[in-house]
């Protein structure tokens, strides 16, 4: 392994973040030269990341590519049927690999059609955005979106490794950057006070030689949690922090035909609600609170939501696959660096975050 790759062992996967990933990649294809590769790519990575992969990896040469369209509105089963029936026209079998080249649709998707297909084929992630460089393709979660509810269709499976190469954002604009970085905050908010501090100064996301360190540190940090609870019947549950409201807001801009949110720009504003929450219901300081709603204000366009539609968000929160008992579950702050989980919130408290957040907002134009 060259010295300048930064690797990491996961339950039952490895990580490896450089920009030299694609000599290790070459060698870890050998087993599967046999049978039938092939690359999962939408439209952006098949103009901007595919050839770069290909000419570097010369065991990619016969490589069959699959290309689905960009956007959430792919992670449904309607295109989990076209790639399965290309599976099936190429005669693909269990010894088959699916490479997972994309953002976080690409290895959600990619992950969960290679998990079902046959019963299970090798999957190997390489992602493309900050957001899945960084969350998405790590920690073993693949899935599909249900009508219109997020991540309602998966399992749990790894892929056979992931390989991170960090120039690949160089492809990114700035907000595709911006929506990866809010899973950045979530792990430093979570765990790492150290990390948010570092975060605060910057340069991690603005200067791509802090890029490996960035990708590594997050990474790190998930890879922690998720190897200590694998299938989230406890600390796993962190992760979800911003994410209970974040995915209702998602859903909702989706369904009301506004322009869609990307996922780390709804996070962003879970992350800001469920701060408000962490400070009411989990001890969160008033001066924590501050800090976290000022510096995501910096980076992130935020809208207000109709407060008439609140009780839609209520309803897409009550279909989120981590409640029990009929009751709506989160993750909640103690602290900057510490969470606890399994916090059960009211309505009425839901709706008082909501309105913390529409007083910092700006309406939808």
């Amino acid at each position: 392994m060259n010295k300048k790759t930064i690797s990491y062992k996961t339950t039952n996967s490895e990580v490896f973040i450089g920009n030299d990933v694609f000599a290790l990649l070459n060698e870890y294809l050998r087993p599967y030269l046999n049978g039938q590769i092939f690359v999962l790519v939408d439209e952006n990575t098949l103009n901007h990341c595919s050839s770069l992969v290909i000419s570097s990896v010369e065991n990619l040469n016969n490589a069959e590519i699959i290309e689905i369209p960009s956007g959430e509105e792919s992670k449904s089963i309607d295109i989990c049927y076209k790639i399965w029936k290309t599976l099936t026209d190429f005669k693909a079998d269990r010894k088959s690999l699916l490479i997972n080249l994309g953002g976080g649709v690409i290895t959600d998707i990619g992950g969960f059609v290679a998990s079902t297909f046959k019963r299970g084929i090798d999957f190997i992630n390489i992602p493309t955005t900050l957001l899945a460089q960084i969350d998405a393709s790590v920690g073993g979660k693949v899935g599909i979106d249900f009508e219109g509810n997020k991540n309602l269709i998966g399992v749990f499976n790894e892929p056979r490794v992931v390989f991170i190469y960090p120039n690949f954002l160089k492809t990114l604009d700035k907000r595709q950057m911006l929506s990866g970085y809010a899973e950045a905050l979530k792990h430093a908010l979570i765990k790492d006070e150290k990390y948010w501090k570092e975060l605060q100064e910057g340069s991690m996301l603005a200067d791509s030689l802090c890029w490996d360190k960035l990708i590594s540190k997050s990474v790190e940090i998930k890879n922690k949690i998720v190897c200590s609870d694998p299938f989230e019947n406890g600390e796993r549950k962190l992760l979800n922090f911003g994410h209970t409201v974040g995915h209702a807001v998602e859903s909702y801009y989706l369904a009301e035909d506004y322009l869609p949110l990307l996922h780390g720009e709804a996070v962003a504003i879970g992350i800001i609600c469920e701060s408000y929450l962490s400070n009411k219901m989990n001890g969160l300081s008033d001066i924590d609170l501050e800090n976290i709603v000022q510096y995501i204000t910096q980076f992130y366009k935020l809208t207000t939501i109709d407060s008439e539609d609140f009780h839609k968000l209520i309803d897409w929160m009550k279909n989120d696959k981590k409640n029990q008992n009929s009751k709506i579950n989160f993750s909640l702050l103690k602290s900057i660096g510490e969470a606890t989980y399994n916090h059960s919130i009211e309505d009425e408290m839901i709706f008082e975050s909501l309105n913390f957040y529409n007083q910092i907002t700006k309406p939808i134009e």
